[in-house]
């Protein structure tokens, strides 16, 4: 009974010629399923998926192929923004594994699933029932009650939707813990009637929620008059026909117990071979308590060595092996399964062990030939005394991997009537793996921080549109935080207060000043949208196809906005995107990658910002991500920074590396949604907050954030085909950094006397940024520089800073800082300058 399913048969056949039971609906349906009689009150059949991967062995790229599709398709129902927020919850115990490969090709969300097994210490945050099972109660413990608490999305993965009964009771149990907008439900196959339809779509209505369903494929079960009764007579016949499980696929053989091994090692006994498979510490065996990106990152990374550890286990001329999961345990075999399917010769299966009673037929019509059981070993909850597994006899298997968790390694696994000494009965090597169950910690702990909040939106925080960006930081706008400029300079350069902690007085732009805004973006906005979609398009090709744009708060805000708007103009890409705080001196906000971790693949994070300088941002990412990934363990973020200009040549991806305005830069929260610079400190930012910022409400008369990205856009259009001109002839080029920015940042340094890098300021936008921000000495502009510098000596003569023309000079301009500042001249404006 090699092929244990089809032989060219319906595997449905035999329960529908003998209890008119048919299958109705899409062309695929029966390639899907098959039927089998439950030994179950409550329903005669049992729908039984060939794709599952729970009672019909299946290659597992087929297994995992069909739930990430799902993903993909839910992810494409959502939108990029909404799926960047969704929170995945799979059924407990068939959609375990299939909720989990969904919530990958979603694009990694957070996933939980149900369980039935109580854990100590965990508390419970939901629960309900499943009234056609024979285990019923559903228990949801995340170790973190959080992630069901959010606004996004909640995906709801079932096998099958039968009825939408357990949905119904799930949607009602956890609307009224933590309700939200949106609900995705996706199955398999859906084969509820017309009425189970309408009971949802009114049930949605009643609650103020949409509610979405996807599945591979749709039908209904035709059932005659009296199926339950005429099933029950069927499978009490047939049982009783061949005793407690089918002849030799259940029969008492000789078992043999599975002395541990000693770490490291490969150890026999009899016919039995333990693999250790160097689990990664402290990485969940799965979804019962939540399962994030940043967990998934790690898995990814250690599949190959332990795919490889079970080749290295496995007898050299299997042609036929099957990974047999344990009943909840469904993802992390599957993914080992499918890495084995890689490495191997040898025809790769994969299935899991059940909790739920059904009858073995062997007939070619049937979908369930063959039935082992065992007693449980994992201390279950609900009392049952059987465990099972289908078609693993007769399936020709030359070699069975057994996957089950540290709970379920115990000494009735190992008795004579064990799981390994039922499989050692029909296969010739049974090889058993211990995936250690994981413990949940509390999260809201100094060495665990709590649960992270949601990004901030506009218009609640910031003008921009909710869609555009995400913030990744703290509402600080109640507290008083600016202090005068000169005040700032003289703690700042004392050593007294780092420049993060406080922040300056908004600059309010004059009129003639912001006249000379609008001019320059009249100039520049074709200029501007060419590298924006440069850097744009080298991302995409570079980086990632579906890169999330993290900019660096706030220059690169805009500039994220501009390359997100830009990725839907040309390729329909509805890109994520966040800011977050960067701090010289104190590194990149820590719990804003973790957040990002937890939502995102680290390796389609792309960050940005609007220019570079001399580079110290770009030195300070490299180093605060290497301290992230040792300190935490999560790896996959690139440290190089996209920019739209590159005048220091410290990056590889940018739009150009010329130094001209970017009228962003002529202004502060004006031109960057009224959020402030960021804020960290110590009495403000706690541990497990991210840094602040505020939000200047009393500022939206002047806001002119929208009109520079819509200046900008409106652009894209007509620089496009030399866009793709450009971005073509930038990526042949070699783009190695040659840091010629801070050479001369140096050079400049000693000549001037300063002797501090941080006070010399490269750039038009670096010098703008002196001048609004600090307490200037002098600004030296390139010779003949022209009208990219008019709004720069309209702020020096306003502020009483002198500008000296310099020949050579790989920058437009450069602002100084001068290190001996004291207190008491003014400029034009009022405002302290050095003497």
């Amino acid at each position: 009974m090699k092929n244990a399913v089809n032989d060219g048969v319906w595997s449905g056949t035999w329960v529908a010629e003998r209890l008119g039971v048919g299958l109705e609906g899409d062309d695929g349906l029966q390639a899907l399923l098959g039927l089998a009689l439950r030994r179950n009150p409550k329903r005669a059949h049992l729908l039984v998926s060939h794709v599952l991967g729970k009672h019909v062995p299946q290659s597992p790229s087929v297994v995992y192929g069909h739930g990430f599709r799902l993903g993909r398709r839910v992810r494409e129902l959502l939108g990029e923004t909404e799926a960047a927020s969704a929170v995945v919850l799979g059924y407990a115990e068939t959609a375990t594994g299939l909720g989990h490969s969904v919530a990958d090709g979603l694009g990694l969300a957070p996933y939980l699933h149900s369980t039935r097994r109580p854990v100590a210490g965990v508390a419970r945050a939901g629960g309900f029932e499943e009234s056609h099972s024979h285990a019923t109660s559903h228990l949801l413990l995340p170790e973190d009650a959080g992630l069901l608490a959010g606004d996004g999305a909640l995906v709801l993965v079932d096998d099958e939707f039968s009825t939408g009964n357990t949905v119904l009771n799930t949607i009602r149990d956890l609307h009224g813990r933590y309700p939200r907008r949106r609900y995705v439900v996706v199955a398999l196959v859906d084969m509820r009637s017309a009425e189970d339809t309408e009971r949802l779509r009114r049930f949605a209505g009643e609650i103020g929620a949409r509610v979405d369903v996807i599945a591979t494929a749709s039908g209904t079960v035709r059932l005659p008059e009296g199926v339950l009764e005429k099933g029950q007579e069927l499978v009490a016949r047939y049982a009783s026909a061949d005793g407690a499980s089918p002849a030799g696929c259940g029969s008492d053989v000789a078992g043999r117990a599975v002395p541990r091994a000693p770490e490291g090692a490969h150890q026999r006994s009899g016919d039995i071979t333990r693999v250790d498979l160097h689990w990664p510490p402290g990485l969940p065996d799965g979804g019962r308590h939540g399962f994030t990106p940043a967990h998934r990152a790690r898995l990814e990374a250690a599949l190959p060595a332990m795919a490889a550890r079970v080749a290295e286990a496995l007898p050299a001329d299997a042609r036929r092996v099957l990974v047999l999961g344990f009943e909840e345990l469904m993802y992390a075999p599957l993914r080992i399964a499918r890495e084995l399917e890689q490495v191997v010769t040898a025809e790769v299966r994969f299935s899991t062990t059940t909790r739920s009673p059904v009858l073995a037929v062997d007939d070619p019509g049937y979908a369930i030939r063959s039935r082992l059981v065992f007693p449980a070993h994992d201390d279950p909850a609900d009392g049952s005394g059987e465990r099972y597994a289908y078609n693993v006899a007769g399936g020709g298997f030359d070699a069975v991997v057994a996957v089950v968790d540290s709970v379920a390694d115990t000494p009735a696994l190992h008795a004579p009537d064990g799981l390994p000494a039922r499989l050692a009965a029909h296969t010739p090597h049974v090889l058993l793996a211990v995936v250690p169950s994981y413990t949940p910690e509390p999260l809201a702990s100094p060495e665990r921080p709590a649960m992270l909040p949601e990004p901030l939106r506009g218009p609640a925080f910031s003008s921009y549109a909710p869609e555009e960006v995400g913030w990744l930081l703290q509402d600080l706008s109640d507290v008083t935080l600016e202090a005068p400029t000169e005040e700032r300079e003289e703690a700042i350069q004392s050593g007294g207060a780092h420049y993060a902690e406080s922040l300056p007085v908004e600059y309010q732009p004059s009129e003639q000043y912001q006249e000379l805004f609008h001019s320059a973006l009249d100039v520049s906005a074709a200029r501007i949208a060419q590298a924006v979609g440069v850097v744009t398009e080298t991302v995409i090709t570079e980086r990632s196809p579906r890169p999330v744009l993290v900019s660096l708060a706030r220059a690169g805000t805009p500039v994220g906005v501009l390359m997100r708007r830009w990725a839907r103009f040309r390729h329909g890409l509805d890109l994520p995107h966040y800011a977050v705080s960067i701090v010289r001196g104190r590194g990149i906000d820590a719990n804003a990658l973790r957040w990002l971790a937890a939502h995102h693949d680290p390796r389609d994070v792309v960050f940005v910002d609007g220019w570079t300088g001399k580079g110290a941002i770009t030195r300070e990412l490299t180093q605060a991500i290497e301290e992230f990934e040792a300190a935490e363990g999560i790896t996959g973020f690139d440290p190089e920074i996209a920019v739209l200009a590159d005048p220091g040549s410290c990056v590889r991806t940018y739009g150009t590396r010329e130094d001209f305005l970017i009228p962003s830069a002529c202004l502060n929260s004006t031109v960057s949604g009224l959020i402030s610079r960021t804020v960290l400190r110590a009495d403000l930012v706690g541990p497990n907050d991210f840094h602040g910022a505020k939000f200047y409400r009393e500022l939206a008369g002047a806001d002119v954030s929208v009109a520079f990205l819509d200046a900008v856009s409106a652009r894209f259009a007509e620089v496009a085909d030399t866009v793709d001109a450009a971005a073509k002839e930038l990526m042949a080029e070699d783009r190695t950094p040659t840091w010629e920015g801070w050479r001369a940042v140096e050079r400049i340094s000693e000549e001037y006397g300063i002797h501090d890098v941080n006070l010399v300021k490269p750039g038009v936008g670096e010098t703008t940024r002196v001048l609004l921000r600090r307490v200037p000495w002098k600004i030296l502009a390139k010779a003949g520089a022209g009208a990219d510098l008019d709004h720069v000596r309209l702020l020096a003569e306003q502020r009483g800073v002198p500008v000296e023309e310099v020949g050579e000079l790989p920058y437009t301009c450069v602002g100084l800082i001068h290190p001996q500042y004291t207190r008491g001249a003014t400029g034009a404006d009022g405002r302290a300058v050095n003497v």
